[in-house]
């Protein structure tokens, strides 16, 4: 009975991980065609969409409750590998600078909060919010119009990181690229010092 529900459980994770692959293939070849950086003119400077969405402690969280405040907004679902290797370098981000007026925020996409609690809250031991859209259209809210015109607004915007000035103005975005992959928030680090 242990080695059918075993059996089960890698059958059903190599199935999840052969349906993922292609949309994660598709978007890095996509990304990796156009240029890097898509912190261009068109986006930056721009004033950041509204948003109301509920935390994984059911509290609403809009971005209006950040105004005068510099949010690092990172965008991402439990079985994206980038979001994940991502985390514990969120963590440590809101740890050194939240004393600095700066807060960080995970927006999840289309999943049940009982698993955003486990796979990414308790997973990585993460101290700031995590709110649910429930349905992407927050993270769609932020997709650039012409980048990866294949892919569904929301997921153009997973693994991406924003940040978010006192105004609500964007200052800084980076889109999935695994060709320049920066885990450890290497570059929205030191646009967040240019800011402060």
């Amino acid at each position: 009975m242990k080695t059918n529900r075993k059996f089960w459980r890698y059958g059903l994770l190599i199935f999840l991980s052969l349906l993922i692959a292609p949309i994660f293939n598709q978007m890095v070849l996509a990304q990796e065609s156009k240029s890097s950086g898509v912190s261009s003119e068109a986006i930056h400077n721009k004033k950041a969409p509204e948003f109301s969405l509920q935390s994984l402690n059911n509290e609403t969280v809009s971005l209006e409750d950040f105004k005068g405040k510099i949010l690092v907004l990172h965008i991402a679902t439990t079985w994206c590998p980038f979001c994940n290797a991502e985390a514990p370098h969120l963590e440590k981000l809101y740890q050194d600078y939240k004393d600095k007026n700066v807060e960080v925020l995970i927006i999840d996409v289309k999943e049940p909060g009982d698993l955003v609690k486990k796979q990414l809250k308790e997973k990585h031991n993460l101290s700031f919010p995590i709110l649910l859209d429930p349905e992407g259209k927050v993270a769609a809210s932020f997709a650039p119009k012409d980048v990866l015109p294949d892919l569904s607004r929301d997921e153009v915007m997973l693994a991406s990181n924003l940040i978010i000035d006192q105004e609500g103005r964007i200052q800084f975005i980076s889109l999935l690229d695994s060709k320049n992959f920066d885990a450890e928030l290497v570059e929205l680090k030191k646009r967040l010092n240019e800011l402060l």
